[in-house]
């Protein structure tokens, strides 16, 4: 299936009695690979202390490579979160109407399924790395333009190219990250960008409240320039972390493969074995006979199960309303009572505390708890929160409970709401369509993933206004209550649980299961998988 080779590892960390896979699949291995869970400690004479300090070693370098490649996920989350407050002094400054508040707000999410689409390419010609570089420029070249904008139409030029870098950074980081990572803590170090968005967002809430104070012609500019500082960093993490070894063993730069291998894993032996299995999963993709999008336009049936699950999962983490609360959460909150700018920005504050907290959670549980179960507690929680909320703000709106009572419920309600998400859906997310795809298909197929997240994102913010106007917010809130009941549903049926995988047992998991949805292809079914293939 030109699939990176490895034997399937012992699952959960215990041992194996899965058939060996043909080839070099089939040999033994006492290292640990980069796709592979750790084995147990070994003793050695004399040596035991080199080994653990080199594993040490080799971990926070693996560490460190993924936290600066998910800086550029920081120029997302700012973005987000500075326009929530940056679009009420837009609104006085420039006199927008409400068709292009919600235009601003929304054509960065469609113009950055443009730059995801285009990153997959990208990535795959000049490389990870230089592609972090690229989406970090094309956001800095935005933002001027955003911060300098004399009407609308140049604010929204600026606007549109920021978008268009923010494509490129939120499609190859998680594959970057996923593809150097080990499979023991893949989960955690992937997850990554997802705290850096959420990071961004509390800066762009705080940004907010600091700035407000400032002259209307000035306030919002001052937020916006301050997106470009984070991205400078970039220029400094380019010259820290290497290129994805699987990228330059397919350019056929093996030396350069073997010595990032020497840093990202426990012993020279181990890097040369690395070598030779993804130098032969290399091989067999390029020998495949089929262009990716080919293959992703005309599925296999493992194929077409795999981009059910990582393009829905990615539909479900948007549709279900995260970036309604998010950007208007002045807007909502306003509904429910609160008056004063000060008192809707520093709200606005609570939320971003609460996005950023419980996605650290999240990383500190995914690689402990597996994926599947932050997924029931976060898409469950979504739910009950968003139907308290829709209910809270019906209730207000005739007048059926004490205003301070009911801002309370909606603060806490919409508090909630992103900490269920950022536990679960919202990280989960990103790992799962990274690391359930072949090595062939990784990188256009997360590209996908990425525009469809992308598209559900911008059609949300788009049109909450519009919609709330229509049903009014408790309606709206309504429909994204019932939409996340469905995505619970969805995880059931049809996410498997990939915690601890190698990349390789990943794809087994969906592979030939006549009758038998993935919800049912467990961790304890893929040995049942693996024999039936074999």
């Amino acid at each position: 299936m030109g699939i990176l080779g490895a034997e399937p590892a012992a699952l959960n960390g215990g041992s194996s009695n899965l058939p060996s896979l043909p080839g070099f699949f089939g040999r033994k291995n006492k290292y640990v690979r980069m796709d592979d869970v750790a084995p147990p400690p070994e003793e050695h004479e004399g040596g035991g202390a080199v080994r653990v300090g080199r594993s040490r070693s080799s971990t926070r370098y693996v560490f460190a490579c993924s936290v600066f490649a998910s800086l550029n996920s920081v120029l997302l989350g700012y973005d987000v979160g500075v326009m929530s407050g940056c679009i009420l002094f837009i609104q006085r400054d420039l006199h927008i109407t409400e068709v292009q508040q919600e235009v601003l707000v929304g054509c960065l999410s469609f113009v950055s399924l443009l730059g995801s689409l285009a990153g997959g390419r990208t990535s795959d010609a000049v490389g990870r790395k230089r592609t972090i570089g690229l989406a970090a420029v094309v956001f800095q070249a935005g933002a001027a333009v955003m911060t300098l904008a004399p009407s609308f139409r140049i604010l929204m030029a600026g606007r549109l190219l920021a978008g268009v870098g923010i494509g490129f950074g939120v499609m190859i980081a998680p594959v970057y990250i996923a593809e150097i990572s080990p499979a023991a803590s893949r989960g955690s170090f992937t997850s990554f960008p997802e705290i850096f968005i959420n990071l961004g967002i509390l800066l762009g809430y705080i940004s907010n409240y600091v700035f407000s104070g400032l002259p209307d012609h000035i306030n919002w500019r001052v937020m916006l320039a301050v997106g470009i500082v984070p991205s400078v960093s970039i220029v400094f993490a380019l010259l820290v972390i290497p290129e994805s070894p699987r990228w330059l063993v397919v350019q056929g730069r093996a030396g350069e493969a073997r010595a990032v291998l020497l840093k990202v894993t426990d012993s020279e032996e181990e890097a040369d074995e690395r070598l030779a299995e993804i130098e032969a999963a290399a091989a067999a993709a390029t020998g495949s006979g089929q262009t990716v999008w080919r293959e992703l336009t005309r599925p296999s049936p493992t194929i077409r199960r795999m981009l059910v699950t990582g393009l829905g999962i990615q539909c479900f983490q948007q549709i279900t309303g995260i970036d309604a609360l998010v950007y208007y959460s002045p807007t909502i909150f306003r509904d429910a009572g609160v008056t004063t700018e000060s008192q809707l920005l520093l709200a606005t504050v609570a939320v971003g505390f609460f996005k950023t907290v419980f996605i650290a959670l999240a990383i500190v549980l995914i690689d402990r708890v597996g994926r599947k179960p932050l997924l029931y507690v976060s898409t469950v929680g979504m739910t009950v929160c968003l139907v308290l909320l829709a209910a809270t703000l019906w209730l207000l709106a005739h007048g059926a409970v004490p205003k301070a009572l009911g801002v309370a419920v909606a603060v806490v309600a919409v508090c909630g709401d992103v900490a269920f998400f950022s536990v679960g859906i919202g990280p989960v997310c990103w790992v799962t369509s990274s690391e359930i795809f072949p090595l062939r298909l990784r990188s256009q197929a997360a590209a996908l993933g990425a525009a469809v997240n992308r598209v559900t994102s911008g059609t949300v913010a788009m049109s909450f206004l519009s919609v709330s106007r229509a049903l009014s917010a408790a309606g709206a809130f309504s429909v994204f209550a019932a939409i996340s009941a469905l995505s619970v549903v969805f995880v059931h049926r049809l996410v498997p649980e990939t915690k601890g995988k190698t990349l390789e047992e990943i794809e087994l998991l969906f592979g030939d299961g006549e009758g038998e949805s993935l919800g049912e292809v467990e961790l304890g079914d893929a040995e049942h998988l693996v024999r039936r293939k074999g």
